[in-house]
């Protein structure tokens, strides 16, 4: 959590310095619940983030460096520069680039699973995770309702940040939770404050097992609050400042620190040693990115990467 925050922090940093193009979208506040998902996957999962999920990713294995690389558009990054910040991922360990937030990464999850139950792969979980305002469209439904049908070992997670962009929650869906919607799916519904990081991790736990076990599609959904604008471009003005006061507005990281302490898990002295190493890292890894070469338009091949070969031994294609 603390490293992915301070990463975000750089990132953002360098957008306002204009060395990022595009967008830069944080996930301060929703790091316990993202960084539940990727801890409780193991390998041979299937993950396909959403844009806060710099937590998860980093604990599914992304790297520090992949990260910097894409948002500085390094050629040497796993999307090799071409395909935005966000847009970013290694298909073939199961780390799923995303095409957007608003719902369509369940699809693509539960072909993954499909796929792998053609070919007799058992007991491997496909988690994607999405926002409350996604759960106003189409996709959502068409794949949650897919994925009850056939059984998949999906685990939704939702993060109800209380905005969709800067639409509040009362203006997007009538029901008390929208664990209340999963019943209706034929799905398992879970419940979980998104604040605290120990009832993030069993909850997930709880849902990733059951998911692995057979027991069909899990659906969590998150209580908490969006600590900053839908990107560095969205200055939050519209935010409630009685949600801002209110239990959901407490910071995650600032929880997970005061339990830490007040467990005797770990002491002042420690944490700020923890800042200093995550710090380190991130400089490090920007630093790197920075000193690496961007594409050249003009040798670069720009086929999609997953045709690359048949470009290759099929010219004509």
């Amino acid at each position: 959590m603390l490293l992915a925050r301070t990463l975000d922090e750089k990132f953002a940093s360098l957008y306002r310095a204009g060395k990022i193009h595009g967008g830069v979208f944080l996930g301060r506040g929703q790091e316990a619940l993202s960084v539940a998902v990727g801890l409780n996957l193991r390998k041979g999962d299937v993950f396909a983030p959403l844009i806060r999920d710099q937590a998860g990713r980093l604990a599914f294995g992304e790297t520090l460096l992949d990260a910097a690389r894409t948002y500085l558009g390094s050629a040497l990054g796993p999307m090799r520069g071409r395909d935005g910040n966000v847009h970013r991922g290694r298909p073939r360990e199961g780390y799923l680039p995303m095409i957007s937030h608003l719902g369509a990464m369940i699809a693509v999850v539960n072909g993954t699973l499909l796929a792998r139950r053609f070919k007799g792969v058992l007991r491997t979980v496909g988690a994607t995770c999405i926002g409350e305002g996604a759960t106003s469209t189409g996709s959502f439904h068409e794949a949650i309702n897919q994925a009850a049908v056939e059984k998949l070992p999906l685990v939704l997670v939702i993060a109800n940040n209380q905005y969709a962009y800067s639409t509040p929650s009362s203006r997007q869906f009538a029901c008390t939770s929208l664990a209340d919607r999963a019943s209706g799916y034929g799905v398992d519904a879970h419940s979980v404050d998104g604040t605290e990081l120990a009832a993030c991790l069993s909850v997930l736990a709880e849902a990733v097992e059951r998911a692995r076990e057979g027991h069909g599609p899990q659906m969590v959904v998150a209580r908490l609050l969006r600590l900053c604008g839908h990107g560095e471009h969205d200055d939050a003005s519209y935010v409630d400042p009685r949600l801002k006061a209110s239990p959901l507005g407490r910071d995650c990281l600032k929880v997970a620190e005061q339990n830490l302490l007040s467990r005797q898990w770990a002491d002042a002295v420690t944490i700020e040693g923890w800042r200093c190493e995550a710090v380190h890292k991130v400089e490090e890894a920007v630093a790197t990115a920075l000193r690496e070469p961007t594409p050249d338009p003009y040798k670069e091949n720009w086929c999609a990467l997953a045709s690359k070969h048949l470009v290759e031994t099929h010219p004509e294609v």
